[in-house]
Order: C-alpha cells, then structure tokens, then sequence
C-alpha cells in the first residue's frame, strides 16, 4: 500500500459502527431478527482488525457498539476501552428508532448505556441511531437518559432510511439542540443545506479512492469539520452471502468489500483522526480554523482503486 510521507491535521473524527453482518437493515429480507443467534458471528474478528489499523497509524476514534454486540463480546468492549478509544452507544436492539414509540426508544437506549458503561468503564455520552433513523422527539430522551451529544443526522437531499432533524436544516455542522447537548452531523459535500453524503459507508466503499479525497479536501477547505464512519462488516469480503435480498440491497452490501480494509487503512494514515467527543470540546473551545496549506493532497493513495 501507498502511505503519504507525512500525516496531516484537520478537523477529523473517526467512527465505527460496531454491528456484525447480519445486523445490517440491507439483509432484513433474508434474516429475521429472532435468527441472529443462529448467524456466524464475524464483529469480533473485523473489530479486532481495525484496532490493528488503528494503533499501527496511532489513531483514535469514536466506538458507536451495539449493546446486542456488547452483551456477547464483553472483552471486546474491555480491548477497544483499554485501546483509549470511545465507547459510545448504538443503541440495544439495531431497530430503528422512527419504528418505535418513545417509551421503547427509551428502554432501548437506556439498556444500551447502562451495559456498555458497566463493561467499559467509561461513560457513554454519544449516541448514533440505527441506519441514522433519527428523529426529533428521541433527542429530549437522549438527553434525559443522560447522553451528551447525538450523531446521527445525514444532511443529505434524501434517503430511504435516513432520519432528519429539522432544528439543524441551517447547514451546520454541530448544533447545541439543548443545554450542553450536541449533533454532529456525518459529513456531505453540500449544496446549499444539503448534499451528497460523503462520510463513509457504502459511499466509500463504492466512489474511487482519489476522488473521496478530493471531497474530503473541499469539505475542510470550506471550513467544515469532517466526520466518518464504517462498520466492521464492510472489510470482510468472506461475510455470508443471503438468500431473499433485492439486487439493490445486495449491491449495497457487498460494493468492492474486498477493496475496503486497504482503503480504510489508508484514510486512517492520512490524518490525525479525533473522537467525536474531543470534536465537540474543541467547538466549544473554539480552536475550529484549519489552514488550507494542511489539507492532504487529493493525489495521495491515489494508486487505491
């Protein structure tokens, strides 16, 4: 692999939805939810690569576990705390949260912090929704169930499974929706208010490699802090296949899986990544400017396809 002689600051922060393969909503059609004990489980062993990546390119990022995951991998949650990342939640059951009532958002999203607190050590402040389902009124229960920020807003034009928040339709980026109670937005290249999501996923997966950094460039250039995630699954290409799922939701899942765990490696090498939690201290601490003259240049790792 390509690595650039010299890694970069900018206002980053990684992410990782920490979720196994069968857990994905694109693979709903041919897995039904009381079949997932039954499923192979590969989250342990994705997981644990990317720590590899991570402390071999001395990055940190934000650890968004699925309290499911968490409650069958306790050592897992124990390998990425002890890591010096962040352990934050996503939520119990990986249901969307528009398909729930209130009350059983909030149990979801209660059991969920409570586990991942007890295993960890830490205290859980972020939360990022299934399939970024988000919706107004669960960021009241965010907050009175005691988390600190929410990150699940993709401000994109639009989307089949994406939530929105309405309160943050201004073009920010991060938004303080209450006292001391933030979103941070997964990144887009923007148009006006919206735009092409550009923070990672199938997105990342699909675009060449060269052409995602030059979208990275334009967001940081344009004062824009940028946030990424990934899950565990997208770099392994050896995941079962499943019967029953349209062509398009296949495609979703598997576009060049084999190609992700090398390109995720590279873009880990490229910057001095931040948790979302330091994202958000460094707001409020108002160190926000980031000079041009840093950004990498787009032709770096441009040999990854």
């Amino acid at each position: 692999m390509r690595q650039p002689a010299q890694r970069r600051a900018a206002e980053v922060a990684l992410s990782i939805d920490v979720e196994d393969w069968f857990h994905s909503e694109n693979v709903k059609r041919g897995v039904s939810r009381d079949s997932w004990d039954r499923c192979e489980p590969r989250v342990e062993r994705n997981t644990m690569r990317m720590l590899e990546i991570l402390d071999a390119t001395n990055t940190r990022a934000t650890f968004f576990v699925l309290g499911w995951v968490a409650e069958r991998n306790v050592n897992l949650v124990r390998e990425i705390a002890a890591a010096g990342h962040e352990v934050a939640s996503h939520g119990f059951a990986h249901q969307l949260v528009y398909s729930l009532s209130p009350e059983a958002f909030r149990q979801d999203v209660s059991r969920a912090k409570a586990l991942l607190e007890d295993i960890a050590g830490q205290e859980v402040r972020g939360y990022r929704a299934p399939c970024f389902s988000i919706t107004p009124w669960a960021i009241p229960i965010l907050q009175e169930t005691g988390h600190a920020y929410d990150s699940s807003m993709v401000p994109t034009a639009a989307h089949d499974r994406y939530g929105s928040l309405g309160t943050i339709d201004d073009g920010s980026d991060i938004a303080e929706l209450g006292e001391g109670f933030h979103e941070v937005c997964v990144s887009c290249l923007r148009f006006s208010r919206r735009g092409i999501p550009w923070g990672g996923g199938g997105y990342f997966r699909f675009v060449p490699y060269a052409a995602w950094m030059r979208g990275i460039n334009v967001i940081l250039a344009g004062g824009h802090p940028y946030v990424f995630y990934i899950h565990p699954w997208e770099i392994d290409p050896g995941q079962p296949r499943v019967d029953g799922m349209s062509v398009f939701n296949t495609y979703r899942q598997r576009v060049n899986l084999h190609r992700c765990e090398e390109r995720f490696e590279a873009l880990c090498a490229r910057f001095h990544w931040m948790t979302i939690g330091e994202m958000i201290e460094r707001r409020r601490g108002g160190a926000v400017a980031i000079d041009p003259a840093i950004l990498p240049h787009a032709e770096a790792g441009a040999s990854l396809s």
